[in-house]
């Protein structure tokens, strides 16, 4: 404990408080990892639920990425991006492949450091693509990263508040969000009522989106995460993404798929955008690329958009992008899942963990809504009326995880989860990929345990 004090000590006075280590007082040292679990400097084992936001779907210290890794460390471990290395290539070919088997559309593969810098470079694309229009559609609820421009695509204007955005902020729609649905509609009977409203932008000049006579549009695409991520994994209903495309082709804009939390399994197929039926013009990825091994994040543009002519050397640039170590970790990574089902997993795992979460939400009343697709969960904490928003009480179940003293037995645990959703009320759990049944059920139980702390046994 004496050392933990020490680098606490020594943190609050020489490191930066803005890159998000505080949302617990104090803040929690760890000291190694491996698969679905975090030690901390008393090698307690704290079950992770959130995986690193998503970026270590593989599971920690993943023995097949690591060795790829070091392989990498010991022949070409840095290189400058104005040269060519195999792993670049090689990624890139699969990466586009891989994509044209799942939307049928060729395009090129751009590789950045990380998932809001790719967010930066496909602004920059969709730009140039459109005759140089700023301005994009986006959720509400949607998070695209927190650079300047991908914060002008996010709708939280805390991100903006001190800062400010070059780019136009963007017109921000109502996700389809039906347990809190924005127009007070009910799921069975709405008949996708907000898709018709964005629809009906478009119905005249004076909705401030459209000019009829030049069959012409404002806005030059529409961002999506097919799942929302940071907005508490909300999942949108059947036949609702199918509508919108339509809507955006036959205007003319385009639709970029934010995959950075929901790609590479995470909702049982490759990308989310499958489960829906969506065929991007631009798609973004990062976090389980690399599973979270080194940065490495990048975009994929149908051919069009990103030829060498129209997007030539020097459009976007950063000195780490496509970095070997980065590009030998994800190549590995995308062989991993190309050998393994894992679509079959993830969904047959997801299926047992969502049972379980309803069975939770059956005894407790403070649980609203639960759902999930693949290993993509969520479950919305309320009030005992099972609507309210109730953070306080979500933000009690992370404190309480984190403390280390839930008993299974003989043995102390600790619990990670991450609390996101519009009111900050919703535990978002995306555990590892390679969690295990057994591990399901110690996650289960000990959710079980910190409600009954939080809220009083069975609700």
């Amino acid at each position: 404990m004496q050392v933990e004090e020490s680098l606490l000590q020594d943190e609050a006075e020489y490191c930066s408080f803005g890159d998000t280590v505080h949302y617990l007082e104090p803040a929690k040292l760890f000291a190694r990892c491996a698969g679905s679990w975090l030690y901390d400097l008393e090698d307690l084992p704290y079950l992770d639920l959130q995986m690193w936001y998503s970026a270590c779907n593989f599971g920690y210290a993943n023995p097949r990425l690591k060795q790829a890794l070091i392989r990498q460390i010991d022949t070409l471990p840095q290189l400058a991006s104005q040269y060519l290395h195999r792993e670049k290539i090689e990624l890139a070919k699969l990466l586009v492949q891989q994509i044209e088997g799942s939307f049928g559309q060729r395009g090129r593969i751009h590789f950045n450091v990380g998932g809001s810098q790719s967010i930066e470079d496909s602004l920059k694309l969709v730009r140039n693509a459109s005759a140089g229009k700023g301005r994009m559609f986006a959720f509400e609820g949607g998070y695209h990263g927190r650079t300047l421009g991908a914060s002008a695509i996010t709708s939280s204007y805390r991100y903006r508040r001190r800062y400010g955005h070059f780019a136009d902020r963007a017109h921000f729609v109502p996700y389809p969000y039906c347990f809190r649905c924005p127009y007070g509609k009910n799921r069975q009977e709405c008949a996708l009522y907000c898709v018709n409203q964005f629809a009906r932008l478009f119905d005249s000049e004076y909705h401030g989106v459209w000019d009829g006579k030049a069959g012409e549009s404002e806005y030059a695409a529409f961002y999506v995460e097919p799942v929302q991520g940071t907005g508490g994994y909300v999942i949108p209903p059947a036949g609702y993404f199918p509508r919108l495309q339509e809507i955006l082709r036959e205007r003319n804009i385009l639709l970029v798929d934010d995959e950075i939390q929901m790609g590479f399994f995470r909702t049982g197929t490759f990308w989310a955008a499958e489960q829906f039926g969506l065929q991007p013009d631009v798609l973004v990825f990062g976090k389980a690329l690399t599973n979270g091994m080194n940065p490495l994040a990048g975009l994929w543009a149908r051919e069009e958009f990103i030829t060498p002519e129209r997007f030539p050397p020097g459009s976007t640039h950063s000195t780490f992008a496509a970095n070997p170590l980065g590009t030998a970790v994800a190549l590995e990574t995308v062989r991993m899942v190309q050998e393994k089902d894992y679509g079959a997993q993830v969904l047959e795992k997801g299926a047992l963990f969502l049972q379980g979460l309803r069975d939770l939400q059956r005894r407790f009343r403070q649980i609203g809504d639960v759902d999930g697709l693949g290993l993509a969960l969520r479950m919305e904490i309320c009030a005992a009326d099972g609507f309210t928003p109730a953070q306080e009480l979500a933000d009690r179940l992370f404190q309480e995880g984190m403390k280390g003293d839930l008993q299974l037995g003989n043995r102390r645990y600790g619990l990670v989860l991450d609390i996101g959703g519009y009111y900050k009320n919703v535990v978002t759990l995306a555990p590892s990929l390679e969690i295990s049944r057994e591990e399901i059920g110690i996650a289960l139980q000990l959710l079980e345990q910190l409600l009954q702390r939080v809220v009083g046994r069975d609700g």
